[in-house]
């Protein structure tokens, strides 16, 4: 009987003229997604496509855990992220499980907020990024309001820039951000409003609003209200120009020292 042939070894790496052998490339691996996210994943995927629609109930999870493969404990912690993001609400009781929630732009919203809120606290973003986002989204905003806006938001916008001040709130700063809200909602635009709603919530929480001479938003509210009445108008080109006159200030009156809080 012949000799088996040796098994050809692992071919030798190349070297170069002096032995050595030549640099090898380093690839970046990235980890393996934890399970409770592909699930989550999955089915957000199946929400969000509307295989799985509003008021929909999902498998238990004893039948979750059979089709991904996965723990009962891997499950329920997906569920957790998906009702976290409010994807799904949890009812008790015999009729009770897991259920696809109707979306909800305010809580989005609040949620983002919210988000922001902690990032401007760290290194990675700062006020000045928010007031320069704020600088290119609401003149464009004020610009499309002039153009769409309806008898009715009209009246809403003057309104909103003439509301009294509330003795708990002498600088009237929360009026004042519910003028801009009011103006990022009369381009009846969702999105605009989901963007730029979230920056006003961090600015009324940052702020200072004791440290603002009272003169000066007795000036924010000659703008707000020059504002309205280039969009009751349909001055398109007046109202995106006034507004961003506006918050040009605004930003100034930003930069002033000791004008946000620390934490």
């Amino acid at each position: 009987m012949s000799p088996t042939p040796d098994r050809p070894g692992p071919a030798a790496a190349p070297t170069d003229g002096a032995g050595s052998r030549p640099p090898t490339a380093r690839l970046q691996v990235q980890r393996v997604r934890p399970a409770y996210r592909q699930v989550a994943d999955e089915l957000r995927s199946q929400i969000m496509r509307g295989a799985l629609a509003a008021g929909a109930r999902l498998p238990a999870e004893s039948e979750l855990t059979g089709m991904f493969g996965v723990s009962r404990s891997t499950v329920r912690e997906a569920l957790r992220v998906l009702a976290s993001q409010h994807l799904i609400e949890t009812r008790r009781g015999v009729q009770g499980g897991s259920f696809v929630a109707a979306p909800d732009p305010a809580r989005l919203v609040e949620d983002v907020g919210g988000a922001l809120g902690v990032l401007v606290a760290t290194p990675r973003l700062g006020m000045a990024d928010l007031l320069e986002a704020r600088l290119l989204l609401e003149p464009a905003a004020a610009r499309l309001a002039a153009q769409r806006a309806a008898p009715e938001t009209v009246e809403a916008l003057r309104e909103a820039a003439s509301a009294p001040r509330d003795p708990r709130d002498p600088s009237g700063f929360v009026g004042h951000m519910d003028f801009h809200t009011t103006v990022l909602m009369a381009t009846g635009n969702l999105m605009l409003t989901m963007m730029g709603q979230p920056v006003g919530d961090v600015l009324r929480t940052r702020l200072d609003r004791a440290a603002v001479p009272a003169e000066r938003w007795a000036e924010v509210d000659a703008c707000h209200a020059a504002i309205a009445e280039h969009i009751a108008a349909g001055e398109a080109a007046e109202a995106e120009d006034a507004m961003r006159g506006h918050l040009l200030d605004l930003r100034e009156l930003y930069d002033r020292p000791g004008a946000w809080k620390v934490d």
